[in-house]
Parts: structure tokens; C-alpha cells; sequence
């Protein structure tokens, strides 16, 4: 094969992980525009922190337990209709959020929102994990889509609310449109990858009880980094001293260092094993969190930085090892890393608001430097799984095909 044709080659196969990465970061776009509607349902509406907090459990309630099922039902059937779909519901729900100041109908929207992100992320791993071939750079730059989708949402949220109001919140379906625009050429390009029919199971022995330790390791990661999602912007201000620029500059930050991350822990386990990359990732994680809980001033950012690119070094590899750890039931795997427990860090939104409004952001926010340390002691106990070997392309599966 000549130079050019492995060129071409190249790039047919790079390309439908680019458009995927897009999707990605249409839907996650949403997840992040949650909380950076925070601070203005807290000045138009006079939300307390554990109200505020409450439109964040909204959100990460119905997500938590859905993500899991869909992707038990990924594991049965491909369902690629769902990208799209699950991408327009997760867009309509914020877009709508603004738009009564009923906190009852507030906490629905969001919560129509969640479940269209937790619909979308098991199928996506599926067919993302099918189009890299199990390669990890590859899945890398499927999951630093949903960063940059993270990264965009508070400054796509303060460039419409901002100017206008919560009012203006149906600007906010726009990458919503595009998103579901985007998936549908990847659908073509992967053809019976991701075709309906049953969606065949990878060979391979599940390893349920490191795959147990691994959630519980991304359950701590995700509480650390949905509490700084929701309170940073206000906890800028204070170490800062500025105003909304300064919080809004705090969550962009924290956003777009996952980008960097996410990246960089796919290089990284080219060179070394993700466990071991995952486990160094945390250890500087604490030191980064405890950098913002006391750090004043201008280098509170940097801890901020330092912070997310240590939360998301492990990221794509986390859902990879999943997947490695329970390889016939990838779908399952991909919905519990990706889904319930790094939605269960909603969960813990309302607890650290209510310590918040009872004593100081410090002190909420203080606990969190333990959480990294505790995921490092669990990836101290769990072993590198084999690598499976590229799956071979499918042949097309007829619609409808038992």
C-alpha cells in the first residue's frame, strides 16, 4: 500500500472517532450547563446553596440509575437511534429550565436533560469502543469531546443568560441541533457496527469483584469533581476577590483542563499501564484540591488546572478498564463509568451545600482533599487487565435480525 492510500486508510478510520467526539461534546455540553445555570437561579430566583445544589441532584438523580439500564440494553440490542435522540431530549430539557420559576417544573426540565445524557452514553461507548478498535488514544479523544463539551458550557450559559436573563435558556438547544446533525454520517460511516440487531458480546471472563473496586474509585472522583463543579464559582469569588468573571474564568478552567487530561492519559498509558497512570493521576489530584481549599489569590487557578487535569487523567482509561473488566457486558460497564457513578457525585451536591449554608464553603469543601487519597488505596489493589486484541469488523446485521 502506497504511502497516500495508508494516508487515506488513516483518516477513514479517524473519522468517525472526530464526529463521535463531536456528539460527545454536544451532549456533555449539557451536563456542564447545570451547574453553570447555578449562579443564576441563585440571583434571579434566591436559590440557597442546597436548593442550588438540589437542580444539580435533579440532574444526576435520573441519570445515576438510567445510565446502567441502557447500557444493559446496549449489551442486548445496538439501539444507534438513541444518539441522536437521547441528544435532542438532553437539550430540550435545559433549553426549557429557564423558562418557569416554579422550582418543582425547574427541577423536571433537568431532570428530562439527565435522563437524555444517560440514555446517550452507554450506546456511545459501544459504538466509539467498536470505531477505536480498543485503542486507547482513540478512546481518549472520544472522551475529550465530553470534556470540551464540560469546558464550553460556561461560557456558552453566561454569553445567553448572562445578557438576557433565564428567559433566554431556548438559545441553549442550539448544540443540542448540531449534535444530533453530527451522528447521523457516523451511523453511516460504521454501518453494521452500529446497525440495530443484537449487539454481540466480546469473549472474555468478567472480573466483577475489580470492577467493583474500580466504581467505587470513580464514585470518589466524581464527588470531588461535581462538588467544585457546583460551588467553585462561588468559592473563586472569596479566594479572589472578584466578581462573576472570576467564578465563571474558575469553572472554565476546571472544564477545560479536563480536555488536557483526558488527552494526555491516553498518551500516557501507551507508555505505561493505566492502572499505574490512574493511580500517580490521584495522588496528585490531593494535593491539587487541598492547593484550592487554602490557597488564596491569583494561584488558586493553577490549583484549579492542576485539579482537573488530575481528575481526568483517568478518565477514558477508567471506562476502558471497565470495559476490560467485564468484557461481556461492555454496554453495563460503559453505563456504571460513565453513568451511576459519576452521578452519584450529584448526589453528594445537597450534603455539601447544606455545610455550606451552615458554616463556609471552606468547610464543605474541605473533605473532598480524602476522596483522591481513598481512590489511590483502591487502584493500589487492582490489576492491569489483558488487552483484548482488535475485534474484527461485524458483517452487517439485517434490522430486525435475532
Amino acid at each position: 500500500m502506497s504511502p497516500s492510500s495508508r494516508e487515506a486508510a488513516r483518516s477513514r478510520e479517524a473519522r468517525p472517532i472526530f464526529l463521535l467526539s463531536a456528539g460527545h461534546a454536544c451532549v456533555d455540553v449539557y451536563q456542564g450547563s447545570v451547574t453553570a445555570l447555578v449562579p443564576f437561579f441563585v440571583a434571579e430566583r434566591a436559590y440557597t446553596y442546597a436548593a442550588a445544589s438540589g437542580i444539580v441532584l435533579a440532574a444526576s438523580l435520573l441519570s445515576s440509575v438510567a445510565q446502567p439500564l441502557f447500557g444493559a440494553l446496549t449489551d442486548r440490542w445496538a439501539m444507534p437511534w438513541l444518539l441522536p435522540l437521547s441528544t435532542l431530549l438532553g437539550g430540550v430539557g435545559i433549553a426549557l429550565s429557564g423558562l418557569s420559576g416554579d422550582y418543582a417544573l425547574t427541577l423536571a426540565f433537568v431532570a428530562v436533560s439527565g435522563i437524555g445524557v444517560a440514555a446517550y452514553h452507554p450506546e456511545s461507548a459501544r459504538v466509539a469502543r467498536r470505531a477505536s478498535r480498543g485503542s486507547h488514544t482513540a478512546m481518549s479523544w472520544f472522551s475529550v469531546g465530553g470534556n470540551i463539551g464540560f469546558a464550553l458550557a460556561p461560557l456558552l450559559v453566561a454569553a445567553v443568560v448572562a445578557t438576557g436573563g433565564l428567559r433566554c435558556t431556548p438559545f441553549l438547544v442550539v448544540p443540542a441541533l448540531a449534535g444530533a446533525v453530527v451522528c447521523l454520517p457516523v451511523l453511516r460511516a460504521l454501518g453494521g457496527t452500529a446497525s440495530g440487531g443484537r449487539a454481540g458480546a466480546a469473549a472474555g471472563v468478567d472480573d466483577a469483584r475489580s470492577f467493583v473496586k474500580l466504581s467505587l474509585a470513580v464514585v470518589c472522583r466524581s464527588i470531588v469533581f461535581v462538588g467544585l463543579s457546583t460551588f467553585i464559582s462561588f468559592y473563586a469569588r472569596q479566594r479572589t476577590g472578584g466578581g462573576v468573571a472570576a467564578g465563571t474564568a474558575a469553572l472554565f478552567v476546571l472544564y477545560v483542563g479536563g480536555a488536557v487530561g483526558t488527552v494526555a492519559g491516553g498518551s500516557l498509558a501507551a507508555r505505561w499501564d493505566r492502572v499505574t497512570v490512574v493511580r500517580r493521576s490521584y495522588l496528585l489530584t490531593v494535593l491539587a484540591v487541598a492547593g484550592i481549599v487554602f490557597v488564596p489569590g491569583p494561584a488558586f487557578y493553577l490549583f484549579v488546572a492542576l485539579t482537573s487535569a488530575g481528575l481526568y487523567v483517568p478518565f477514558s482509561l477508567q471506562v476502558t478498564l471497565g470495559q476490560d473488566y467485564l468484557p461481556t457486558r461492555v454496554g453495563t460497564a460503559a453505563g456504571v463509568t460513565l453513568g451511576l457513578t459519576v452521578s452519584v457525585g450529584g448526589l453528594a451536591s445537597p450534603v455539601l451545600g447544606a455545610v455550606a449554608d451552615a458554616a463556609s464553603l471552606r468547610v464543605a469543601l474541605a473533605p473532598l482533599i480524602a476522596l483522591p487519597a481513598l481512590a489511590w488505596l483502591l487502584f493500589r489493589t487492582l490489576p492491569e487487565p489483558a488487552v483484548p486484541a482488535p475485534a474484527a469488523e461485524p458483517r452487517p446485521v439485517r434490522e430486525g435480525a435475532p
